[in-house]
């Protein structure tokens, strides 16, 4: 009786032990699928315009049964149109965050595509959540050091005028960083005095850049999951400025500039890069690093382009990689296999020593 006792006790220790193991990811059955993808719009558009609207169907024709997903901020064309120009872009990451993760389809990771400032925005994504995990993120003429100046608007365009109005002396007040979307990645590098202002009052583009001090090292942990960060800039891009900036490039700081307040900093000669702040060397060591470039203005999405740039990174395979790695991977637990071999030692031994007495 005493042996039967003894006998439960360590399969019931066996079991909790089992259970108190790191669980080992379950992917997917349909590995062989393509692999989701999440689309961000840019400045002035919606998720539900007709333009987004055609390239989700063009890839459901090209990667048959690829899940598309589209950011939306708002439910409304109008509205979500609206919320691209005025809100708060780290409320709105958090808002896509929460949607991504509740969304069943995206559970096992996607590649995330970013249009203008929903390259940054996704960026921002990935370093800040990461979950679901992101396998390639493309971002397309997207502000990645910011920008230093706005396009001239067109006479009849109110919207960009009352942008313009509010960026002009008054970039970094309490009211632009937290409801003008553009201001909120407005890198001033013209004087020291407004860098100076960036510095202290940007709760976006300086966090998500690492530019402080104290640096995020889980912004850098996640950005170097990335199987693939690919940047693409147009040729004759006069919308982003600088235009470097799709590629990491930026106007030198002015409390180190020496030369031309004009003359931009390749990302492979900043700071951002040399000293790793968010893990763009080390995508780089890897050849995780792609630069492209497509002909025409800003976001002059043309099929060559699409081809070059999606046609290789978009819709493949969805078989986990280095990128899928979970943290349980990081630690030396048991495996599964030794703990059970060694349970069915145990009670063998027992068995024998119950039938014994």
């Amino acid at each position: 009786m005493r042996c039967l006792v003894w006998l439960s006790i360590v399969v019931a220790a066996l079991l909790s032990v089992v259970d108190a193991l790191p669980k080992v990811p379950k992917f997917p059955d349909d590995l062989f699928q393509p692999l989701p993808v999440v689309i961000w719009h840019g400045l002035g558009d919606s998720a539900q315009s007709q333009g987004l609207k055609v390239l989700k169907e063009n890839l459901g024709k090209m990667y048959p049964g690829i899940y598309v997903h589209l950011v939306a901020i708002k439910p409304t064309l109008y509205a979500d149109r609206q919320a691209s120009i005025f809100g708060n872009v780290n409320d709105q990451i958090e808002q896509v965050y929460q949607t991504l993760r509740d969304t069943p389809e995206l559970r096992h990771g996607f590649d995330a595509v970013g249009f203008s400032q929903g390259g940054q925005f996704l960026r921002a994504y990935v370093e800040r959540y990461n979950t679901p995990r992101v396998r390639n993120l493309i971002t397309f003429g997207s502000q990645h050091m910011g920008i230093t100046d706005l396009p001239t608007c067109l006479p009849y365009d109110a919207i960009c005028h009352t942008v313009h109005h509010l960026l002009t002396g008054q970039a970094y007040s309490d009211y632009s960083q937290n409801n003008v979307v553009t201001a909120q990645y407005f890198r001033d590098t013209r004087t020291k005095n407004q860098f100076a202002l960036y510095k202290e009052r940007n709760e976006f583009l300086y966090d998500i850049n690492n530019e402080g001090a104290e640096k995020n090292a889980t912004y850098k942990a996640n950005l170097e999951r990335l199987d693939k960060f690919v940047m693409v800039r147009f040729q004759l891009d006069t919308t982003v400025v600088p235009w470097a900036s799709a590629w990491f490039g930026a106007y030198e700081d002015p409390d180190t500039r020496k030369g031309c307040m004009n003359e931009t900093i390749p990302m492979r000669h900043s700071p951002i890069y040399q000293e790793d702040w968010i893990g763009l060397r080390a995508l780089d060591r890897k050849g995780a690093i792609v630069f492209h470039e497509c002909s025409g203005m800003h976001m002059h999405l043309s099929p060559a382009c699409l081809t070059l740039t999606l046609g290789q990174y978009v819709g493949r395979p969805r078989i986990p990689g280095p990128w899928f790695a979970t943290e349980q991977a990081h630690h030396r637990a048991p495996p599964h296999a030794l703990v059970a071999l060694v349970a069915v030692m145990v009670l063998v031994v027992l068995g024998r020593l119950c039938t014994a007495a």
